[in-house]
């Protein structure tokens, strides 16, 4: 009999997706359910974008691209890291990739070895440490404390670098809790992986979503620094799969050589579809659906403050709001189903994202219309009250 391979066994499935699913079959009954579970709003693509990928169809422009990416979009990309951040970012250190998540599996082969481990915070985004096991490495979840905003504690990051540690993983804003990293905080990390000897990524793909704190890029404190990107937040380009990652000069070279072997290259109409992307006009269009966003929070945070459950975290970029619920329930996942199959709202349990006191936590995605949020938190008034 045929086995899957080992490490299949320790990829651990979206507790999301049991809710999901779940989800569909009572609106496939006619049942009104609101979704605040998805990390993708309801936005399309900008209709410039969408018009720009239809024109590449008509045009032909539908084979390989280079392996790194069109040419003109690594241009585009580093002209808005100068234009909008005061940071030079040379083209050739870019290399485009299928979404975010090809990004992140590139740099996994890049810079994890066998038996290797990398840090992270607990908690955050459940499949980062799932490409290192895809390259025989693995994730140390460092626990972080809400009132720090789950921000890993600097003044211990030393003491936990062991011998087979070779990194250290952060994301700002932060999923699942939107925290905001600071400059300060990334260069004070920085100093102290770098005397370790090791390397660090800063995952910003929800740059530019940010309402509270700074937003900037880690490529401001040094050019040694990994930086993934992607299209499909700031940009609503979630179905276009296209991502990026900006590597240092020394990588170049192997960073191309596994982007040529995993990839081949990123799809190539996504590709003349985001070129459209940083054209002022839809940039204008991104900052208003920025604003959008800001509202829905408000709204958001408003509500659930006035039902008395205790935010995390302050959320102050993305569009996610970390919600601690024990005070009402000892399993976060349970109610989460018993929500949606008695009040038909779907939200995320906070064990997808960490392991320290998950069962806690409740991840709420702000990703629909203020009219529906309101609607929502009526719906788990009724349901707490009950």
């Amino acid at each position: 009999m045929q086995t899957l391979a080992k490490r299949v066994e320790q990829i651990a499935p979206f507790q999301v997706m049991a809710v999901m699913e779940r989800a569909k079959q009572l609106q496939a009954v006619g049942k009104d359910v609101i979704h605040l579970e998805v990390g993708e709003p309801d936005f399309s693509a900008p209709a410039a974008v969408n018009e720009a990928g239809m024109a590449a169809i008509r045009d032909g422009k539908t084979g390989y691209t280079a392996a790194t990416g069109l040419p003109e979009l690594r241009q585009a990309i580093s002209d808005f890291y100068q234009q909008r951040y005061d940071v030079n970012v040379a083209p050739e250190r870019i290399v485009v990739t299928p979404g975010a998540s090809g990004a992140l599996l590139l740099l996994s082969s890049l810079m994890a070895e066998v038996g290797s481990e990398v840090l992270m915070p607990d908690p955050c985004y459940p499949c980062n440490r799932h490409f290192l096991l895809q390259v025989g490495a693995k994730a140390r979840m460092l626990e972080c404390l809400s009132e720090n905003n789950f921000e890993i504690d600097l003044s211990a990051l030393e003491g936990h670098w062991q011998e087979q540690t070779t990194g250290l993983w952060l994301a700002s804003p932060a999923n699942p809790t939107g925290s905001v990293l600071s400059a300060d905080y990334i260069a004070k990390a920085w100093e102290i992986v770098k005397q370790q000897g090791g390397h660090m990524l800063v995952d910003e793909i929800y740059q530019g979503l940010v309402f509270d704190g700074e937003d900037f890029t880690a490529l401001s404190v040094s050019d040694d620094i990994f930086v993934v990107n992607s299209f499909s937040k700031y940009f609503a380009m979630t179905g276009w799969r296209l991502g990026w990652i900006v590597v240092p000069q020394w990588a170049i070279e192997g960073a191309t050589k596994l982007a040529q072997n995993l990839f081949i290259s990123a799809p190539s109409i996504a590709q003349h579809a985001a070129l459209r992307a940083f054209q002022p006009d839809v940039l204008a269009e991104c900052e208003q659906r920025r604003q959008t966003l800001a509202e829905r929070r408000m709204t958001l945070v408003q509500g659930l403050e006035r039902l008395g459950l205790p935010i995390a975290s302050a959320p102050q970029g993305a569009f996610y709001v970390y919600v601690d619920v024990s005070s009402i329930t000892s399993d976060a996942m349970q109610w989460c189903l018993a929500l949606l199959q008695t009040e038909f709202v779907a939200l995320t349990p906070g064990a997808d994202f960490g392991m320290k006191d998950a069962h806690k936590y409740v991840r709420f995605a702000y990703t629909c219309d203020c009219a529906r949020i309101k609607q929502a938190l009526q719906r788990i008034e009724r349901f707490i009250q009950s």
